[in-house]
């Protein structure tokens, strides 16, 4: 054989397992062509003042964790400014799922079809510990969109998106799922998204956009991209279908969400931890403290307890344990399986409800009602042990703080101990409430608080 049939006959079977890959690869051109007049557009108008508050992001939050939500328009200096986020139809009469960061603090929402045209939006509610939010158009007959069964995508699935990154609208992206379960903090610390991470390439406008499998259901919301430098680097993450279809649900009956609490403060079991209660392996929330009068207290759980399954889960980091009791219904009563003196119990526990968050209208924008007062501030009591700790004789202890608040601009933290309000001394609930009912409309009042073991002194500026 010629050196030169040689040469072709090696490079064609070199080649062959490639062609051979490439016919396996999906075909995404169906679920574009079913999908797309289902996703829209959403264009934002607000203020520039809150539009910079709301971009304002807690000191505690990681640089390189960013939600991608897109501002275009008047510069900072001008009374309006133009965001631009994704979102997708649900049902045919006009609910639509985006992101709570998408329309937060917005004066009017505009919804953009593939069609072009345009609808003015409802909020009909916003949960910003999941950031969701179901928006409303006046319409019938609508393409809609199908969620996927409850957690049903896997590492190493196909999945693809759509959306209107830079404003672009309608692209196609596609990747991998390449992790479920990942924890990621909230503004307040909290952590009751269980988010898929997968290499689809995310960028600034496609946050509230859908994440399909290869049937064409989707299987979360895109919401959150890992950044150093603003754009896609293969590591964005999307709110699972199971949290979705939960918070949809209660926001379209009641416009705002209840979720399962439990009480406890929790932490990683590591290696040492581990032998020293018994455990085969490093596994499950390990109770540090738990809070008095809270369903876990009257339930009989202790610190250190180590919870292993909770309602039938397996609880294999402290980071699972909120994403489960997160979706159980307040007033649920269900087994909590725990390692206490190196050996195993289970302890029936029923779920608290968590205080709802705030819901937002455009036609009632004062619609805080009065949760967090005059503040902006949920606040509870402080318990005996933290109280021995900090070596105080009273307090109230920060549980939220309300965005866009009083609490929130003077820079007041959940977990802080507020211990004095302008002169009056705060030692118990009553104590706060009759201080800050004392308060002057306008007036600026120091606030004396314990952060982390050390004393602080706050200034805070009431509303007229």
């Amino acid at each position: 054989m010629r050196p030169s049939l040689i040469r072709v006959t090696g490079f064609l079977l070199l080649c062959l397992p490639l062609l051979a890959n490439a016919a396996q690869l999906p075909d995404f051109k169906k679920i574009v062509s079913e999908s797309s007049d289902a996703v829209v557009k959403i264009i934002v108008e607000q203020s520039a003042t809150s539009a910079a508050q709301d971009q304002q992001l807690p000191p505690e939050i990681p640089e390189y964790l960013r939600r991608f939500f897109e501002y275009r328009g008047a510069p900072p200096s001008q009374r309006q400014r133009m965001g631009m986020g994704s979102g997708f139809i649900i049902s045919r009469d006009g609910y639509i799922v985006t992101n709570n960061h998408v329309v937060q603090g917005a004066d009017s929402v505009l919804v953009r079809m593939i069609d072009r045209r345009e609808f003015d939006a409802q909020v009909i509610g916003t949960d910003p510990r999941s950031d969701l939010a179901l928006l409303k158009i006046e319409a019938n007959k609508l393409p809609t969109l199908k969620l996927a069964p409850e957690d049903e995508v896997e590492v190493g699935e196909w999945v693809l998106a759509i959306g209107s990154p830079f404003g672009l609208d309608y692209s196609v992206t596609a990747g991998i799922v390449s992790a479920k379960g990942r924890s990621l903090p909230t503004e307040n610390n909290e952590n009751y998204v269980p988010f898929i991470q997968t290499d689809v390439a995310i960028n600034p406008g496609n946050s509230g956009g859908p994440l399909f499998n290869l049937d064409g259901e989707v299987v979360g919301v895109n919401s959150q991209i890992y950044t150093r430098g603003g754009g896609s680097i293969g590591l964005s993450f999307a709110i699972p279908v199971n949290v979705v279809r939960n918070v949809v649900e209660q926001l379209k009956q009641d416009g705002r969400v209840t979720r399962g609490w439990l009480g406890v403060t929790i932490q990683d079991v590591d290696k040492n931890l581990a032998d020293s209660f018994g455990l085969d392996r490093p596994r499950g929330a390990l109770v540090a403290q738990v809070a008095p009068g809270s369903p876990a207290d009257d339930a009989g759980l202790e610190s250190g307890d180590v919870i292993i399954t909770f309602d039938g889960s397996e609880i294999l980091t402290s980071g699972d344990l909120p994403h489960v009791v997160g979706l159980i219904a307040p007033d649920t009563s269900v087994d909590a399986e725990v390692i206490r003196n190196k050996k195993r119990r289970v302890i029936e526990v029923t779920v608290g409800g968590l205080d709802a968050d705030d819901s937002f209208t455009l036609s009632a924008k004062s619609g805080n009602d009065d949760r967090g007062g005059r503040l902006g501030l949920v606040v509870g009591a402080v318990s005996a042990e933290q109280l021995e700790n900090s070596g105080l004789a009273g307090g109230v202890l920060v549980r939220e703080v309300i965005p866009g608040s009083v609490a929130a601009e003077a820079g007041i933290l959940a977990g802080d101990i507020i211990t004095l309000i302008d002169t009056s001394p705060i030692k118990s609930l009553d104590a706060y409430e009759q201080a800050v009912q004392s308060l002057q409309p306008g007036s600026s009042v120091p606030l004396r608080l314990i952060r982390r073991g050390s004393p602080l002194f706050i200034g805070l500026k009431l509303e007229d």
